[in-house]
């Protein structure tokens, strides 16, 4: 009988439970805080993002008057910012996402295990969640299992940490005697024992993509229990399996890790040409796909998109705010609190895109190739009906 371990393991936070809250939160009248820090310590292990802090975040709250809700709000901001980084942040996070906004009742605090690419603040009417999004496609949810004829350690990795690591150990299979009869029971024995471990395994396995909501498995190990391992998987699974990679057993959590995120990076690379041309050929035949920022907007703003494909540069090409008709856009209340006005509003695109995704239960998939979404602006959709 194999016996089945869950191993404890330290993460910070997913940012699934985060984001939902954040996509539901409707605009307000006052000025959100929206912050991105690498938190990565320098070659002298100390923090590089104060000088950021005192920098850009006081410079760009003095241009709120003082005495204003709006100042207050953002005031209360600043020093409970401060306060979380002084005495919250942990000494193993990499990067952290804060959101606040005092008067309206908004705190958001998420750290994460992998480094952000630089340090960004937005003073909007709500959440900037671009990078958020962005951090969720780069580091998949996925499962990676190494086993032999009796042990397995099984890992479900994402946004760069382990999230949850499970091993099977199974019953070794002794041999007496070889030879004549003794030999074939003895062989039967063996087999008996691999297909009763590859079952075992199978189960944990299973559990925990439903659980996970896993939707890609990487296996490595033996060749004759990879065999035995896959005959044993029902579809559901077997249609999630990437890739049978060749891995040391004794391989450190560390260098699974590594070796199997490199291993799913070339299989999204893949995918990534495969999406885009799958939608190309349905845009061109009228079928369930759109292109360019605009449709791809007005596509969302009547709830049509199922899976929208973002280039992954596209916030730096539209980097500044621009004009958007106000059906398209979230509904800015004015300082009165209303939101009938139909002038066109400023946003910022990439960030109004995975924010109208979100709140409509479409997908998001960046595009890291940029050249392949060159010749749409960047940006196109999966539609659910036309």
């Amino acid at each position: 009988m194999s016996q089945t371990e869950t191993v404890d393991s330290p993460t910070l936070q997913s940012v699934e439970e985060p984001l939902q809250r954040l996509l539901s939160w409707e605009p307000t009248t006052l000025p959100v805080i929206s912050l991105y820090l690498n938190t990565q310590a320098d070659a002298r292990g100390r923090d590089q993002y104060e000088g950021f802090l005192r920098k850009e975040l006081a410079t760009r709250v003095k241009t709120w008057e003082t005495g204003t809700e709006e100042r207050k709000s953002l005031d209360a901001d600043i020093e409970r910012i401060h306060a979380w980084l002084e005495n919250e942040l942990a000494p193993s996070a990499n990067g952290v996402a804060l959101f606040a906004c005092s008067g309206a009742g908004l705190w958001e605090a998420v750290q994460l295990n992998v480094p952000l690419d630089g340090h960004r603040l937005y003073i909007y009417n709500q959440p900037h969640l671009y990078h958020l999004t962005r951090l969720d496609d780069e580091y998949p949810r996925y499962a990676a299992l190494l086993t032999d004829a009796n042990s397995a350690r099984i890992f479900v990795f994402g946004l760069g940490q382990t999230i949850d690591t499970e091993q099977v150990k199974g019953k070794k299979v002794h041999r007496v005697k070889v030879g004549g009869w003794s030999q074939a029971r003895y062989q039967r024995r063996v087999e008996n024992a691999h297909q009763s471990h590859a079952k075992e395994v199978v189960e944990v396995l299973d559990r925990l993509v439903r659980e996970e909501g896993i939707k890609h498995i990487l296996l490595t190990g033996e060749p004759q229990m990879m065999t035995v391992l896959q005959g044993e998987m029902p579809k559901h699974l077997a249609d999630k399996v990437v890739d049978v990679l060749r891995l040391d057993l004794k391989s450190s959590d560390q260098e699974v890790f590594e070796t199997t995120l490199q291993r799913m990076r070339e299989e999204d690379a893949r995918s990534d040409a495969d999406k885009v041309e799958r939608m190309m050929v349905q845009y061109r035949a009228r079928g369930l796909a759109c292109v360019g920022p605009e449709d791809t907007l007005a596509a969302l703003a009547n709830g049509q998109v199922d899976e929208v494909l973002i280039s992954a540069n596209l916030e730096q090409e539209h980097a500044e705010p621009e004009s958007v008709e106000a059906v398209l856009a979230p509904e800015i209340p004015d300082s009165e609190g209303g939101t009938e006005s139909d002038e066109p509003r400023q946003v910022l695109l990439a960030d109004l895109l995975v924010t109208r995704a979100g709140q409509t239960d479409a997908h998001v998939t960046f595009i890291e190739d940029p050249e392949l979404l060159s010749e749409v602006g960047g940006v196109g959709a999966f539609l659910r009906w036309r």
